[in-house]
């Protein structure tokens, strides 16, 4: 199995500037490469302290890339594609990315790749965003879910997502936005409706706010421009995901206008108990 010898990144932000940092430090073999829309990210870039050869033209910085990953927002990634296709990639050169929904973008880029495109999600990243947040051990002990079709190959990509301290699980695009709406695009909205529910109509309970809300709400704090397009590109997942939740606030709003005492037990246990099951972050 061939070894990385190029690998270009495009698009600076947490992810891509983790991903930079940690191949930097983890593959010191490896010519880096990073793309940016503007000239003036590469002062960022430089602040971090990340050696790569910097490129505002993506066709350029595509060139004889073993290894491509798109750490863009999910709806610019097929426009990208656009131009990274008229490169002379490596003969066995790869594309992914890192996007948080995977059939749209699946659909999008495979025209484009074909069989060289497989998709990757790490489970990784901070309601903080741009370059200045980045850090190298942010992919250490994340789950990366990687998402082959038939006919690509998926290998690769798990012996690089392992080199970075990934574990990593494999499944369809379908199964990953079923999933991922669940357990991140899901929390996110009601993180959201939570704040909005509590705050929207007295703002002056931010006084008497405690750790308890902090910790609930933290990730509604992400940038609302990224969660815009990751909602709208997995909105039938996310949707199915908010009914059900509808479902179960129905449900709890009929044990406390009875009241039910012994049913509201039942319901915090069920809760505690599946929350108890989530594994803790190993650092």
């Amino acid at each position: 199995m061939p070894t990385e010898s190029i690998i270009t990144l495009y698009g600076p932000g947490l992810l891509g500037g983790s991903l930079a940092l940690a191949i930097q430090e983890r593959m010191p073999q490896v010519q880096l490469r990073l793309w940016a829309r503007r000239e003036s990210a590469e002062a960022g870039i430089r602040a971090r302290g990340i050696s790569a050869d910097f490129f505002t033209d993506a066709t350029a910085a595509a060139q004889g890339a073993s290894l491509i990953i798109l750490c863009t927002p999910v709806e610019t990634m097929a426009a990208l594609a656009e131009k990274i296709v008229l490169a002379n990639l490596a003969d066995e050169g790869l594309v992914t990315d890192v996007g948080s929904v995977k059939g749209s973008v699946v659909r999008a880029l495979q025209p484009f790749f074909g069989a060289r495109f497989v998709g990757s999600h790490p489970m990784a990243g901070s309601e903080k965003t741009g370059i200045e947040v980045a850090r190298a051990d942010l992919f250490q002990n994340a789950a990366c879910l990687l998402t082959p079709t038939d006919g690509t190959d998926p290998q690769r990509l798990r012996s690089f997502w392992q080199a970075l301290g990934c574990r990593v699980l494999q499944m369809s695009p379908d199964e990953h936005d079923e999933k991922v709406a669940r357990i991140s695009h899901l929390p996110h909205m009601m993180a959201a409706v939570t704040t909005l529910a509590a705050l929207r109509t007295d703002p002056s309970a931010i006084a008497c706010v405690a750790n308890g809300f902090r910790d609930t709400t933290r990730v509604a704090a992400g940038d609302p421009g990224l969660w815009t397009g990751i909602a709208l590109e997995n909105r039938t997942a996310l949707r199915a995901q908010l009914r059900a939740a509808s479902t179960t606030l129905t449900e709890l709003l009929e044990i406390l206008d009875k009241p039910d005492e012994e049913d509201l037990r039942r319901f915090l246990t069920e809760a505690k108990s599946l929350r108890d099951s989530v594994p803790a972050v190993v650092s």
